[in-house]
């Protein structure tokens, strides 16, 4: 599935695609880190996955092409590790309401925060 168009919105904090199938979709910047294809997020199996935390207001500084299958993508927050191809963007664009669901059911199971620096404490009196 190739990409036609790519535009960071920056105000939005949003990475606006265009597929060559007409598929359309839009994928914040913090949706984009917690979901990044890097080893460091993914890890190198099933079960090594990293839960990424108080991404809320992320940025992404570069678009980067790679070749023509992919794009790398550069965060404010130092991260730049792992290729974004059109079809893992395509399966995001896809999915995206219940991949962020399944993140937002993670960290509220972990009692962490999509802010930085917030701790989540929960108890039963």
């Amino acid at each position: 599935m190739r990409v036609t168009r790519i535009h960071y919105a920056r105000s939005a904090r949003r990475l606006e695609l265009q597929f060559a199938n007409g598929t359309e979709g839009q994928l914040s910047a913090e949706f984009l880190r917690v979901y990044s294809p890097s080893a460091e997020v993914r890890g190198h199996g099933r079960g090594q996955e990293t839960l990424v935390t108080g991404k809320r207001a992320v940025t992404v500084t570069d678009v980067r092409p790679v070749g023509h299958y992919a794009i790398q993508l550069v965060f404010d927050d130092g991260h730049d590790s792992g290729l974004y191809t059109w079809q893992y963007l395509h399966q995001l664009v896809d999915q995206e309401a219940s991949l962020w669901q399944q993140y937002l059911d993670k960290l509220h199971a972990a009692g962490r925060s999509r802010d930085p620096d917030v701790q989540v404490l929960q108890f039963d009196p």
